[in-house]
């Protein structure tokens, strides 16, 4: 059984940051699934930008959803920089 999330903040392009219960952060692109279905509404910014965790899982205002299997498989992983200092900040997760 692949990792739940445990969290979701939706970006630039129709693409959504993840986090997993395996503590990954990954990155998945909703983009391919714009014209099919359900997920046209997506297009419409507004409601993109509602989806929340629900149950392990994500979900927009409307219904839409995705299998969190699904989400963890078709999901690129961010790569985890070390911690080390840059003129006075810390560097973090990059794509």
């Amino acid at each position: 059984m692949n990792p739940r999330i445990k969290g979701v903040k939706p970006m630039d392009d129709y693409k959504l940051r993840l986090t997993f219960t395996n503590g990954q952060v990954r990155i998945f692109d909703v983009k391919p699934y714009l014209s099919q279905g359900v997920f046209r509404e997506l297009r419409n910014i507004e409601i993109f930008q509602s989806v929340k965790t629900v149950l392990g899982s994500i979900q927009w205002q409307n219904g839409q959803d995705f299998c969190p299997d699904t989400l963890y498989l078709e999901s690129k992983r961010l790569r985890k920089l070390p911690q080390r200092t840059v003129k006075g900040r810390q560097r973090g997760l990059h794509a």
